[in-house]
């Protein structure tokens, strides 16, 4: 499956990215990395990855995410990783991503965590 990516606004200044399919290296990533560009043009600086519809990742899709959260964090934002996968979370924890960027079970949970500084729940 084609990984689909769709964007929406949470609350001024935060967005949320909602992923589906499987996210391998090549056009899965650049368009990742496409996204999150436009998102912090937008003044969208604060970004949930949604991956409750993400299958699978692969180191490049991994690489991908580092990236984002580096772009993020030098505009002045963060990023949180939403309802992902077991298989997913086990893959963020062995690269220790999860000491990057927090994960929360739910969206709604991660776009409140932006205010809260609540650390990993997941």
């Amino acid at each position: 499956m084609i990984v689909r990516f769709t964007k929406r606004t949470v609350r001024p200044g935060i967005g949320a990215l909602d992923m589906q399919g499987s996210i391998h290296a090549g056009a899965e990533c650049a368009r990742l990395e496409q996204e999150v560009d436009e998102m912090i043009a937008a003044q969208e600086t604060r970004v949930i990855f949604n991956m409750a519809g993400v299958t699978h990742i692969d180191s490049a899709a991994i690489g991908a995410i580092v990236k984002c959260f580096t772009k993020l964090k030098r505009a002045g934002g963060s990023l949180r990783i939403a309802a992902a996968q077991p298989m997913i979370i086990y893959s963020l924890k062995m690269t220790r991503l999860d000491t990057l960027i927090e994960m929360f079970p739910t969206a709604d949970e991660a776009a409140a965590g932006f205010g809260a500084g609540a650390s990993n729940v997941c």
